[in-house]
């Protein structure tokens, strides 16, 4: 019999959501995407240990204060990672830039240009790395900028329709709908445990925006991210990538159950879906009405950041060693 996992593949790219190589290359994704909290566990762990090491060594020649030498190897420790990931699977990683820039548009532009320098010294060009980006007016104009110089784009903590469409005005490369934390808001708020497939309000979410860009023809690829459960994954099969984390990838490729497409750019561009724009004072205003949205975004950028933190206070006491 064919497991769901290999059913969904045929309907859906399937991404890796984890800094675990071994994990990786068990699953056999097509990409993988990696973020500050899977990056802190990863460096914890002792056979990765020799990256870490020489992110340290590479920091602290690489910066005159103890806080530069720890960026430096901050952004040495992802892209080694991002290194590694790449060996295993055919396509793309995403890296992130650091949280805490998610409202300076330069800072994150600098950022990139800094991670695509280190990839491109370990042979690794735009073809095979997205720069992830939180999904702030301030992180759509890097990514604008960015995509514009051919360096390609993952935007994260997408909650919003307003966020997504504002992307793919843009030309980002792709777009991170978080279908989970979505589904924790409506949860606790209705004080419900779970919802049919199609109407989780996080498939809800997700299939609104797949459905706008293919009607209106936008290039932006739309990967749900962030699952719960299997069954928000069997409600976005058809999308055009799912990020997935190694524990959900194992239950469906331990399950049997049929994986029937949900969507398609067939279904998609018969709906009459009209076409919208947004300014920045719209962009604003529109995310302002979004409780749920305007919740989780900042929560996830708090959540980076703090990951982001207790990954650097490791990192300098390692360089603090050397």
């Amino acid at each position: 019999m064919t497991s769901s996992l290999d059913s969904l593949k045929k309907l859906t790219t399937v991404v890796a959501d984890t800094g675990d190589f071994e994990a990786i290359a068990a699953y056999t994704p097509q990409d993988a995407t990696t973020n500050p909290s899977l990056l802190a566990a990863a460096a914890k762990i002792e056979k990765y240990s020799a990256l870490v090491e020489d992110a340290c060594q590479y920091g602290k020649k690489n910066g005159e204060t103890i806080e530069q030498q720890v960026e430096s190897a901050m952004d040495k420790l992802s892209v080694n990672f991002g290194c590694e990931i790449l060996k295993i699977v055919p396509g793309r990683v995403s890296t992130e830039v650091d949280a805490r820039l998610s409202f300076d548009t330069e800072g994150s532009i600098a950022k990139a240009h800094t991670l695509m320098a280190l990839y491109k010294e370990k042979g690794y060009g735009p073809d095979r790395i997205l720069i992830k980006l939180a999904s702030t007016w301030e992180g759509i104009q890097a990514a604008k900028a960015l995509e514009a110089e051919g360096i390609h784009c993952n935007m994260t903590l997408i909650f919003n329709f307003a966020q997504a469409v504002c992307c793919a005005e843009v030309n980002a490369t792709l777009i991170s709908p978080f279908v989970g934390r979505i589904f924790d808001f409506y949860k606790k708020r209705d004080n419900v445990e779970s919802y049919a497939r199609l109407e989780d309000p996080g498939v809800v979410s997700v299939t609104k925006i797949y459905n706008y860009y293919k009607k209106h023809g936008h290039n932006t690829i739309v990967m749900g991210a962030s699952f719960r459960n299997t069954e928000e994954i069997m409600g976005l099969a058809g999308v055009d990538y799912l990020t997935i984390s190694p524990g959900l990838l194992q239950k469906l490729r331990d399950s049997e159950d049929e994986v029937p497409e949900v969507l398609s750019v067939e279904k998609a561009q018969e709906l009459n879906i009209p076409k919208v724009s947004f300014n920045e004072a719209q962009f604003r205003y529109a995310f302002n009405e979004d409780a749920m949205a305007t919740e989780k975004l900042a929560e996830g950028i708090r959540g980076f950041a703090k990951d982001t933190l207790a990954l650097e206070k490791v990192l300098t006491g390692k360089i603090e060693a050397l």
